[in-house]
């Protein structure tokens, strides 16, 4: 991280409290102006209160906060501030004080309702960031069984709905989400399509065929363009040697995420090859390097022609297109040819060569996310790193596709 970036964030961490503090400050002077406190009690709160505001311009933060925390009297008027200081510190990472101060208020005897639910969720928020995943599900529970307002009740349900991707429990999931209403369903029907993504997958492994395939129903029900979907079926279809259905859902690929296409040629070469189609395979390859070009279409149809018309041609036809798209997987298997099939006295430098080229695409990553930027060899439909789902595509250039 650069120095200009830590800078920023540390300008950020001093500006948050200095907004509380800004907050505070309007809170007690109305507490004053209306006559809420005794005289001698405004006099010690706001003692507290410039003593966290010295505190604050030497940047000493954590004692600033600590001082408005003494500045505040528990009230309706200031439990916003509370909920903000508490905010802070799990940003911070202090949790344990976040839940200091949320157990605290909800010990409250003459807490509103909104007030009771506002701290209760906040309270969810702290567990879930700790790991104790148990308690915020028994407290996301208990809050949906209280007939929330209907944007608590929707934070709740999509807060719970998360805490059981976390826990992998991917029923309960797509159970929680399906009791959020139509419009409020759309804005996780994305992560819920991969739900059952994941149900299919563990189905498929067992040999579940037909369930298998009946949740990817579900699934592209909620998420049409999801290429995932279309892997899932075309391996539904082809451990089944339904292959001419194989076939039919991976061309889909190309109008759902075109990116992706080049992933697919792998499982259409089986299926053609399984059909003795050999021509439309060469038909479809071409197709990919007219409309969608990658190093991967563009070496499986050099194949095809070493196979047809011998290395010399493939090797001219690699070469051609490498002219128009240059990539380290083009570079790498046409000096393989040469070396199979070139004079001896090239054959050293050659390998020489291949061998640095072969290093260069094996430590290269071949996916990244779109979200994040973390980038990996392994193409994972949840990233590690951002935790979105869908977000990590093949790279694409001279050292991808």
């Amino acid at each position: 991280m650069s120095d200009r970036m830590l800078d920023s964030m540390a300008d950020i961490w001093l500006l948050i409290p200095l907004v509380i503090a800004i907050f505070i400050g309007w809170l007690l002077g109305r507490n004053s102006a209306v006559g809420v406190s005794k005289p001698s009690s405004n006099s010690i709160l706001n003692r507290d209160y410039f003593v966290g505001l010295d505190y604050l311009l030497n940047e000493k933060t954590d004692e600033a906060i600590e001082s408005f925390i003494r500045a505040l009297e528990v009230n309706s008027d200031t439990i916003p501030a509370h909920l903000a200081l508490a905010k802070l510190f799990r940003r911070k990472g202090d949790v344990q004080r976040a839940i200091s101060i949320h157990q605290d208020l909800l010990a409250r005897l003459d807490l509103s309702r909104s007030d009771s639910l506002r701290i209760q969720m906040a309270l969810s928020l702290d567990y879930d960031s700790i790991g104790l995943l148990d308690r915020a599900e028994n407290l996301l529970k208990e809050i949906i069984k209280q007939n929330p307002p209907r944007e608590t009740h929707r934070k709740a349900l999509t807060l719970l709905t998360k805490l059981y991707e976390k826990e992998q429990e991917w029923a309960q999931a797509i159970e929680t989400a399906r009791h959020l209403n139509s419009d409020e369903m759309l804005n996780i029907r994305h992560e819920c399509a991969h739900y059952y993504c994941e149900l299919s997958e563990k189905l498929l492994k067992e040999k579940h065929y037909k369930e298998a395939a009946e949740y990817l129903k579900q699934g592209l029900l909620l998420d049409p363009l999801s290429v995932r979907i279309s892997f899932l079926q075309a391996q539904v279809a082809m451990r089944q040697k339904q292959w001419k259905t194989a076939i039919r859902v991976l061309r889909k690929i190309e109008q759902q995420d075109p990116v992706f296409l080049s992933e697919a040629i792998k499982d259409l070469k089986q299926c053609y090859i399984a059909l003795h189609d050999k021509v439309e395979y060469e038909f479809f390859l071409r197709h990919c390097i007219a409309h969608t070009p990658s190093a991967t279409a563009i070496l499986a149809l050099a194949e095809l022609i070493k196979d047809d018309q011998g290395v010399h041609a493939a090797g001219t036809f690699i070469t051609d297109e490498l002219k128009h798209r240059p990539s380290i997987k083009g570079f790498n298997r046409l000096i393989a040819m040469h070396i199979e099939h070139g004079s001896e006295n090239a054959k050293d430098s050659l390998k020489t060569l291949r061998s640095l080229i072969g290093t260069l695409e094996t430590n290269k990553p071949r996916y990244l996310c779109q979200q994040c930027g973390f980038s990996g060899r392994t193409l994972v439909w949840q990233c590690p790193s951002c935790k979105t789902w869908g977000t990590t595509k093949p790279i694409q250039g001279l050292e991808g596709e």
